[in-house]
């Protein structure tokens, strides 16, 4: 089959998605990414092009496409029923696996995605505390609600702490439900929190925001003055739950919030996501547990649903054995050192950042504490290197290389040969 022969059925699906979907895309990723298969930490396209594989869905995949282990659990299940609306004993065993996990879970509800833990978390947060004000931080991702489109990634950033809408359609009203910091500044953190203690229902902050960690002691005042003031301190670890250690960024960092959310990872690849916190926080999911005006009304039609537990409770089984986090911690080191080597020896400036199971290059000689300072990359260079990465078979987002447990030598060879082609070409 030539070239040509094998473009031709993603030329039609391109064609087709531009007919029927906004952009022809599902809003993720460009219209001419239309991925076929997936195994391990490999990906292939409807052009049969393939991949090593960094996207991972977004993240969800981090023991690899198509593991045999979560395979098999949803293949036994699916025979069984795929959703119930009522309890299941899957559901309840993940509950369990989280609460003896994360940190700060005594116990858990479930959702569908991340957009509606990271909301239910907020919402949770005004009902315990019976206060409307959520502090946030600029360029914190948070997911898709009204309040969380504040200041995630403001064009021209305003002053603190008064945000910026991201989206159309968001009624005015919300800015003045929200107030937003800067990441790592805990000065302005303190006195935030301090001037608008009585008013503040909740904080929440990715512990690891975006692809910025946390300075040496930010979580941990943060922490302290959250409960200083009885402020409920919300970890959004969607993306780092299951990713940093098993207990998440909580316990990688050392620093246990009084809710999380959870995603991504605790799914197994479905769709299921999680509010976890302290019981006097989540009891007010409990109608019998609570006053009628404290009373937190959430269900969900596929919340908790036995074929995204399954697949979960598969995951998480597998991470637990030893040497895991030890693989993908080594494999991370070594794609970040070997992509800043070359960038050095190339002579660009740049900024490899992150933590190795998640990290990226920001194409600046200054360093990066806070969303602003990210703003100081050559955005276009760094869309230049992700294409012609693609052009040399790495499947990645605009930001993050994302990975996998299932990453193998040859793709980390592969990786590591592609870099050193395509800043050949990113110089010329």
């Amino acid at each position: 089959m030539n070239v040509q022969t094998a473009l031709e059925p993603l030329d039609r699906l391109v064609e087709q998605a531009k007919r029927v979907l906004p952009g022809g895309t599902f809003g993720n990723m460009p219209a001419e990414v239309v991925i076929r298969d997936g195994k391990g930490g490999r990906v292939w396209d409807e052009a049969s092009r393939e991949y090593v594989d960094f996207l991972l869905g977004s993240g969800p995949m981090f023991v690899g496409h198509g593991h045999p282990e979560v395979t098999a659990a949803v293949q036994a299940q699916a025979p069984l029923g795929t959703t119930f609306f009522g309890n299941n004993r899957h559901g309840i065993a993940l509950a369990e696996a989280v609460c003896a996990a994360v940190p700060c879970a005594e116990q858990v509800r479930f959702v569908c995605t991340g957009t509606e833990a990271d909301l239910y978390a907020m919402r949770a947060a005004r009902a315990f505390r019976r206060r409307d004000k959520i502090l946030k931080f600029e360029g914190g991702y948070h997911g898709m609600s009204d309040y969380a489109l504040m200041s995630l990634a403001p064009k021209r950033p305003g002053n603190f702490p008064r945000p910026i809408p991201d989206s159309a359609g968001i009624p005015k009203s919300v800015q003045d439900e929200m107030l937003i910091a800067a990441f790592n500044d805990i000065a302005m953190v303190e006195s935030l929190i301090e001037e608008q203690k009585d008013e503040l229902a909740g904080v929440i902050v990715e512990p690891f925001q975006r692809l910025i960690p946390p300075k040496l002691g930010f979580l941990q005042a943060l922490r302290a003055v959250t409960a200083k003031h009885g402020i409920p301190l919300i970890f959004d670890e969607v993306v780092t739950g299951f990713r940093f250690a098993y207990g998440g960024a909580q316990e990688y960092y050392g620093v246990t919030p009084d809710i999380c959310t959870l995603g991504k990872i605790v799914g197994g690849g479905f769709a299921l996501a999680a509010i976890a916190g302290r019981a006097d926080i989540m009891k007010h999911f409990d109608k019998l547990a609570v006053a009628d005006e404290d009373f937190l009304f959430q269900v969900g039609t596929l919340s908790g649903n036995p074929l995204a537990a399954v697949a979960g409770l598969a995951t998480l089984e597998i991470l637990k054995r030893p040497g895991a986090y030890e693989q993908v911690f080594a494999t991370g080191r070594e794609l970040m050192a070997a992509l800043d080597g070359i960038l050095k020896k190339a002579g660009i400036a740049a900024q490899v950042i992150g933590e190795p199971p998640l990290f990226d290059v920001y194409f600046t000689d200054q360093p990066i504490k806070d969303y602003r300072d990210t703003l100081k990359g050559d955005a276009a260079m760094a869309r230049r290197f992700n294409q012609l990465l693609r052009a040399r078979g790495i499947m990645k987002g605009e930001t993050k290389y994302y990975v996998s447990l299932a990453h193998t030598r040859a793709d980390i060879d592969h990786t590591i040969g592609a870099w050193t082609e395509a800043v050949k070409d990113l110089r010329a």
